[in-house]
């Protein structure tokens, strides 16, 4: 229900697993002839899983749902107990609206309230003070959140700077928001505590970047001094027709970067395609667009990114021996 029961403008979000009926207060239990004792029981015995005080669900449900969908159903636990002008905010409304998050911790629900006001921190809940006007507020399915541009500008309060780009690129990416939502949003809510991040995610962020570990490889070319690669790079062929999409490329150098990452392996093979024939075929493509272009490949990986000094002196090499390239 929104804040104060006033309606709050809906905003369509990817189809998330509808949580609004599996949450069990205690109070429904005991209606339902369940004792404190009962309930014990039935929590010892893996019938029931204790989200927090006085809020339960199915174990087999809790332990089939993603973490995203677990802190979904906490937040929902504590609305429950919540003063009825508390909205979800921070990584909590980002989870709502299907977005993206590497690398923060989803351990407890974040929440303002309209009134300004909040109250303690617990062990699962973190109540922001501050001021929420309506106008910051929409409606997804059975919660209130924060719009998404204030939402994405919480987040850079929270997090260090690589993980609030993974978010802030994600949204940009699906046009949850634009680029001149969230800068507006950045410079009215510049005054925060702890948004020094926010005005460096406005200018790093991109929505041409897809993925997280495409936004991980553009930030580690910020971060160590490389220049900056042009993401989703189309290649023509000889007729002048796109032939494919590289990750990244830097034109000047002859250089093109294909990232390896799980997602690769799932979302672009083809029904019934081994990974064997997949992993054939992309060898294939790099071939031929090597050809089209004279250009070289480099392929990063997770792995690679974890060691950022030694693959940006790998990369450093490969530009430094294109340096004679022409276009």
């Amino acid at each position: 229900m929104a804040p104060y029961g006033k309606a709050l403008p809906m905003m369509e979000t990817p189809q998330l697993v509808d949580l609004s009926t599996l949450v069990q207060p205690r109070r429904a239990l005991l209606d339902a002839g369940y004792d404190d004792n009962h309930i014990a029981r039935l929590v010892r015995a893996k019938i029931l899983h204790r989200i927090r005080a006085g809020a339960y669900v199915d174990h087999v449900v809790w332990h089939s749902l993603s973490p995203a969908d677990q802190h979904r159903l906490r937040a929902r636990a504590i609305l429950l107990v919540a003063h009825p002008a508390t909205v979800l905010t921070h990584v909590s409304s980002i989870i709502e609206l299907g977005g993206t998050v590497w690398n923060i911790p989803l351990s407890h629900v974040h929440t303002t309230r309209l009134d300004g006001k909040a109250g303690r921190r617990q062990r699962d809940w973190i109540q922001h003070r501050g001021s929420l006007d309506e106008d910051s507020v929409i409606q997804v399915g059975d919660v209130s959140i924060s719009a998404p541009p204030r939402a994405a500008v919480e987040v850079t309060t929270i997090s260090s700077l690589e993980p609030a780009l993974v978010t802030v690129n994600d949204l940009l990416h699906r046009d949850v928001m634009s680029e001149a939502s969230f800068a507006a949003a950045a410079h009215r809510y510049r005054y925060w505590p702890s948004s020094l991040v926010s005005d460096l995610v406005v200018r790093l962020c991109n929505r041409h970047v897809e993925s997280v570990g495409e936004t991980r490889f553009d930030f580690f070319c910020w971060a160590q001094h490389l220049p900056r690669a042009v993401p989703q790079f189309k290649i023509l062929d000889e007729s002048g027709r796109t032939f494919a999409r590289v990750d990244f490329a830097w034109p000047e150098f002859g250089v093109f970067v294909e990232f390896d990452g799980r997602a690769k392996y799932t979302l672009h093979r083809r029904p019934g395609e081994s990974l064997d024939e997949f992993l054939y075929r992309e060898k294939r493509r790099e071939e031929r667009i090597s050809l089209l272009t004279g250009w070289v490949c480099i392929r990063i990986t997770w792995a690679d990114l974890n060691d950022p000094v030694r693959l940006a002196a790998r990369i450093r090499a490969i530009l430094q021996s294109r340096a004679a390239y022409r276009p």
